[in-house]
This record gives structure tokens, C-alpha cells and sequence, in this order.
């Protein structure tokens, strides 16, 4: 039996839930029918019957997130009473790694030379992470004290850096979280003149998209200053 769009627009329209909910539910819909009218399926349907390509997906706004400036990141290492903690966070800025990346660090993946760290990124894609002097310097003191765990060179899952994070998100009063880190790093790279497609590569983003939608507030931000001078 066919389910009509009609239907599964009803169905969204009636959640009680906010936009970014109810496209969500949509991206599940898309999914599912996608591959129900695929050859995979094996129910042999007409591709052009596919009800979710008669539905809009439901609109979500663009709101300004949240990200980290430079001045936050050092008073976030200031702030750690801890070596580990300052190297989370100190290379966290540095790279724009995503959390899954950070916690699988481990000391092999290090290349000194160049301040580069190999890793296995989102889509099971290998990339090289960079990282500056500062978080090299840490990363030697940490190391050296520390020696090696059998897992990452943190000795904390993912769950264990988030609530480092939270913690100083708490004493400091900045929101701080792993994605908050890695929109800073494309803030902070776009003010110094970096190219999105520049940011792109050394942030691992697979198109250009995600790069523009994080870099929105420095546009912002900018167009402010300049209209502050004016008054």
C-alpha cells in the first residue's frame, strides 16, 4: 500500500516539536523511502512514485552559533589545573578535530616534524590535523610525564573530555564544547585571511558548505566594527 505525501506532510505538521525536530523527522522519512524505492529494496516500485519527493522539507533557521576566540581558548588553559586538560584544549583550537578524532589520538599518530597529527576522520577518511607550538610544548610535557595508555594518549573516552569541557564551560562561564572549538577554528583561521577552501582542507570538511554556514558571524561581526567606526 502506498502511502500518499499528503499523509506524511499531516504527519510533520502535527509534531509538537521545533523545526530543527520536525526535519529531522524528515531526514528519517528520506531515508527509509529512498531506499525503499531503490533496486536494494527489492520491492521493484516506480523511483518516480517515491512520496518524499513531493514534501518540502521543513524550513530551519540560520542562527549564529556559538564559537571560540583566541582569547577564550587561552583562558581556558589557563583556567586547566592540569597538563591534559591544556592539551585537549590547546590543540582542540589548533585543529578544529572533532571529538571522535581527539579520543583516538594516540602518540604514534604524532608527526613532530611537521606538527601534524594523522587521524581517521568523519566517512572513515584518513587526514592529517595540524597543531601549532604551543600545544607541541604541551604535548612534550604531557607525554614525557604521562608515558603511553594502551587506548589514546589521554587515558579518557569521549564521554571523559566532554565533561572536562563541561567543567570549564562551568568555572569559566564560555561555552565551550568540541564543536564549539571547531567553529572557532574556522572563525579564527578566516580572520587571519585563510581561504574557505584553505579551511576546508586543514579542517577535514568534505565541501564548502559547512566552512561558510560557521564562518557567517565573522561577516557579522566585521560589518559591526566598521559600523561602529562610523559613529
Amino acid at each position: 500500500m502506498q502511502v500518499p505525501s499528503q499523509s506524511i506532510s499531516l504527519f510533520l505538521d502535527s509534531l509538537e516539536c521545533s523545526e530543527g525536530g520536525k526535519h529531522a523527522y524528515f531526514r528519517v522519512f528520506k531515508v527509509f523511502y529512498t531506499w525503499l524505492y531503490s533496486r536494494k529494496s527489492g520491492y521493484h516500485l516506480n523511483p518516480q512514485d517515491n512520496p518524499i519527493l513531493f514534501i518540502d522539507p521543513p524550513k530551519v533557521g540560520k542562527r549564529i552559533l556559538p564559537s571560540l576566540t583566541m582569547e577564550q581558548v587561552d583562558d581556558l588553559i589557563q583556567t586547566a589545573d592540569n597538563t591534559r586538560d591544556k592539551c585537549i584544549i590547546s590543540l582542540l583550537a589548533d585543529s578544529g578535530m572533532r571529538l571522535s578524532e581527539l579520543t583516538s589520538v594516540r602518540s604514534s599518530d604524532i608527526d613532530w616534524e611537521s606538527q601534524t597529527i594523522t587521524i581517521i576522520g568523519k566517512g572513515n577518511k584518513q587526514r592529517r590535523a595540524p597543531f601549532t607550538q604551543r600545544t607541541t610544548n604541551l604535548l612534550k610535557i604531557y607525554l614525557y610525564r604521562n608515558g603511553q595508555y594502551r587506548g589514546n594518549i589521554w587515558g579518557i573516552n569521549q564521554y571523559g573530555v566532554q565533561k572536562v569541557l563541561k567543567t570549564l564551560g562551568l568555572i569559566t562561564s564560555i561555552k565551550c564544547n568540541p564543536h564549539a572549538f571547531r567553529r572557532g577554528f574556522a572563525c579564527n583561521l578566516h580572520r587571519k585571511g585563510l581561504s574557505t577552501l584553505d579551511i576546508m582542507h586543514l579542517g577535514g570538511w568534505s565541501d564548502l558548505s559547512m566552512v561558510l554556514r560557521y564562518t557567517r558571524s565573522i561577516t557579522f561581526d566585521d560589518c559591526l566594527e566598521h559600523y561602529r567606526e562610523l559613529e
